[in-house]
């Protein structure tokens, strides 16, 4: 009888432990990425603000076609531009494209950013079009205006980069390659004057279009103080020539507080994060 009761006390032990860790396995571990990723993928106020940025670039396209000295690429566009044929640049992952599954795959597995994984959620071409994109890239073709796809998507996501934006009814550019991807020639690295400068060779660039500063300056990944006087150089531009997507998911915003270097333990880049902040004293006794 002894015997019988310890067997059932010690089953009723186990079952209550595994109840237990299953509850416990069950509950979200802390991480910065929730509330950014929930407000990418589920917001209402995230789609709004993508379709305000979509509607304000119809309104400074038609501007810029009707004002041949407009140009979006200051750095890049050389004398007698003028008569050049239009384009628009645009970014693609964040600023056309929502990988918000791959930022839940990292959140909910514990995972950082890898370019192996990143490589094989790319090829699964389940990347679903950002509010607005489709249209503001389909207004734009149809007023003969060329449309590049510049991205720090590696080329050898090309193929599967085409096809994902191709299934979505992004214009795909006709006889001109269109897509610039990092590490396509040797001098495309992840800065994007370079690329910029060879859609400014051939045509008047009316809008830059892009999630990060990177996509505009390539003074984009320098300390936080350098990076606002970047900016505010470049301020006659912001909201005219170039438009910019809200993406708090990642970005140069995230590792400017660490110095972008991502050798750096999590622990050390988290609390690099932390110290940046300025905070209220709080109530006075």
């Amino acid at each position: 009888m002894i015997a019988r009761t310890v067997i059932a006390l010690g089953a009723a032990i186990t079952a209550l432990l595994s109840s237990g860790m299953a509850r416990a396995q069950q509950t979200p571990q802390p991480n910065d990425m929730l509330l950014a990723t929930l407000w990418t993928q589920r917001a209402i106020e995230y789609r709004g603000n993508a379709l305000t940025v979509f509607a304000l670039a119809r309104i400074r396209l038609d501007e810029a076609l009707s004002d041949k000295n407009w140009t979006a690429a200051p750095a890049e566009q050389k004398a007698d531009y003028q008569d050049l044929p239009p384009a628009v640049i645009l970014d693609i992952d964040e600023t056309l494209l929502d990988n918000s599954r791959y930022q839940v795959w990292m959140l909910k597995n514990n995972q950082t950013f890898s370019t192996k994984s990143w490589n094989r959620f790319c090829a699964a071409q389940v990347s679903t079009a950002i509010p607005g994109a489709v249209e503001f890239a389909k207004y734009a073709d149809s007023k003969g205006v060329k449309i590049f796809y510049i991205t720090n998507r590696g080329v050898e996501t090309e193929k599967d980069t085409r096809e994902n934006m191709d299934k979505l009814g992004f214009p795909m550019g006709g006889n001109v390659d269109t897509f610039l991807m990092q590490g396509e020639k040797p001098e495309w690295g992840s800065t994007k004057g370079t690329r910029r400068a060879v859609v400014a060779k051939d045509y008047r660039v009316l809008l830059n279009v892009g999630d990060n500063f990177g996509d505009f300056d390539d003074r984009y990944r320098t300390s936080e103080a350098d990076r606002i006087k970047a900016f505010e150089s470049d301020m006659a531009y912001w909201g005219r020539q170039w438009l910019m997507i809200a993406n708090p998911t990642y970005g140069s915003f995230d590792t400017a507080p660490f110095g972008h270097d991502f050798k750096k333990p999590r622990e050390e880049q988290r609390k690099a994060k932390w110290d940046v902040l300025d905070s209220w004293a709080g109530p006075t006794p």
